[in-house]
């Protein structure tokens, strides 16, 4: 690395989602003057080492003369020893064109994030993760992120090649319709945090088609890591019994967010801390795309997975990611209180919903699911349901669940809905459920606590009885048997939630 290159370094170190800029490289044929002939092609190496506390982003200029046809990129890092419990280095990959780096802006190219150690972009095809495209002259910058470094440095070798020739036309993306046959008004169940060989996944699209079908599930939405290379992907995998939205898991180093439901093509930046109060502005740009925010795995314990951006910008949490577990435990019980606050205060809620966020086997498509009550499989009506919490949550397509709260005079309230009936009036709550295992329980909790827990009986049938003045909300769980050693008082992981219903006129 330069010496100025380290004094940009340390400048930029201070701020937040700060970056560096090395040296500009370029080729020989910088004029333009390849010959042209197939197969043509020229390669540079760089080479360097970042500090520990290196900034977010390192960003290599590369001159891009006429001619080309296509961009190669392959680099590689160290992995030195560290001591038990130090960060050891960790390094994602993408690239950006010659439009720029700027924020949310068009030059987005690509990310691999750490799945890759080479890619390539061109005007017929990019590898997957990766957007192809013209390779237009100019100033592309390969991207580099020091995810974590360890204590001794990391030190980092990029290799670009440019290919010269005449290229093809660049394809149309064909992305998946915005509705499918369906049901009418239904419960439809989804899945919505996904990953294929389009990020970090393992499955193909195709793979992942099939898996959500024997899953039992209506719809899913891709959410690849920092890219929309995936929208267009699926031709020929949707139809009338599975809908296919599309969408993006916003990887930041402050957490993680699902832009779910988006236009297709959508890119939403992902190059910025919590500190640097930026989340609101892209938050409202994955609404004025059609989608919704929704933080995902918040108390997950992957390096950058904990969720620091606060929940004012979301439209739903994601509370249950993939097996239950004790950090899904801690979310359920964040959002719990955040429903207490609404319901006393008459504030605005925060639905739940749970994904499976499968990568590969034998992590499973629709473990979990959200099942939506829609007006349609339509990506509106879906999305819809969703934002107003008509859904609730299960381990498996085999699980089926009814909840609803009644008053007197036929006053009725399903999920995600309020029972407007006077402080004192009697309320009868009821949950039936069906396709859990035996020994589950059944639990209702409120705002007072989980103030019934039975085990589910063989009818599936549980009933209580209670006033919105002891109850502001009730929602109901069906849990399976704590492990043997678990902790008292902590029940065992979830089979099935739902969202509240709420009690009392407000």
């Amino acid at each position: 690395m330069h010496r100025r290159d380290l004094l940009r370094l340390t400048a930029a170190a201070a701020g937040a989602a700060s970056a560096l800029t090395l040296d500009t490289v370029t080729f020989a044929h910088a004029d333009g003057s390849a010959d042209g002939s197939a197969g043509a092609e020229e390669s540079r190496t760089v080479s360097g080492r970042l500090p520990a506390g290196a900034p977010d982003f390192v960003y290599l200029p590369v001159d891009v003369p006429r001619g080309v046809r296509e961009i190669a990129v392959s680099y590689s890092y160290d992995r030195p020893a560290v001591p038990p419990g130090t960060p050891g280095n960790a390094c994602d990959i993408g690239v950006f064109d010659e439009r720029g780096t700027g924020p949310g802006g068009p030059g987005f190219r690509g990310w691999s994030g750490g799945a890759r150690t080479e890619f390539t972009v061109g005007t017929e095809r990019a590898t997957p993760g990766y957007l192809a495209g013209p390779v237009r002259p100019g100033r592309w910058h390969v991207c580099l992120g020091p995810y974590t470094v360890a204590p001794q440095g990391l030190a980092y070798e990029v290799t670009v090649t440019l290919r010269y020739g005449a290229a093809g036309a660049a394809p149309a993306p064909v992305y998946p319709p915005q509705r499918a046959k369906g049901r009418g008004r239904a419960w439809y169940r989804g899945d919505n945090h996904l990953h294929s060989v389009y990020s970090d996944g393992k499955r193909t699209p195709a793979e992942v088609a099939a898996a959500a079908r024997a899953a039992g599930l209506d719809w899913i939405t891709t959410t690849e890591h920092n890219t929309t290379s995936s929208h267009g992907a699926w031709e020929g995998l949707w139809g009338d019994d599975l809908l296919i939205l599309t969408g993006e898991e916003v990887t930041t180093r402050n957490g993680h967010v699902l832009a779910l439901g988006t236009d297709p093509g959508t890119f939403v930046d992902w190059r910025y801390r919590a500190r640097d109060n930026a989340f609101g502005r892209y938050a409202r740009a994955i609404r004025r795309a059609g989608g919704l925010v929704v933080p995902a795995h918040p108390h997950a314990t992957c390096v950058g997975c904990n969720w620091k951006f606060g929940l004012n910008d979301a439209d739903a949490v994601e509370v249950w990611n993939g097996p239950f577990t004790p950090d899904d435990e801690v979310t359920l019980a964040e959002w719990d209180n955040t429903l207490v606050a609404a319901a006393r205060g008459g504030g605005r809620w925060l639905p739940a919903m749970g994904n499976s966020d499968a990568h590969r086997e034998p992590e499973r498509v629709g473990h979990p699911q959200t099942v939506v009550l829609a007006d349609g499989l339509s990506r509106e009506a879906l999305l819809a349901g969703i934002r107003s919490g008509h859904s609730w949550i299960a381990e498996s397509s085999a699980v089926r669940l009814s909840f609803t709260a009644t008053g007197g005079r036929g006053a009725h309230a399903g999920i995600g809905e309020r029972l407007r009936v006077d402080g004192d009036a009697a309320v009868t709550v009821r949950l039936e459920v069906s396709g859990v295992p035996g020994g589950c329980t059944a639990s209702i909790v409120t705002d007072q606590g989980r103030l019934l827990s039975t085990p589910v009986p063989a009818d599936g049938r549980v009933e209580w009885h209670t006033t919105p003045s002891y109850a502001a909300y009730v929602r109901a769980e069906v849990r399976h048997p704590a492990a043997d050693g678990g902790t008292p008082g902590v029940p065992g992981p979830m089979a099935a939630m739902t969202n509240p219903i709420f009690l009392g006129r407000e």
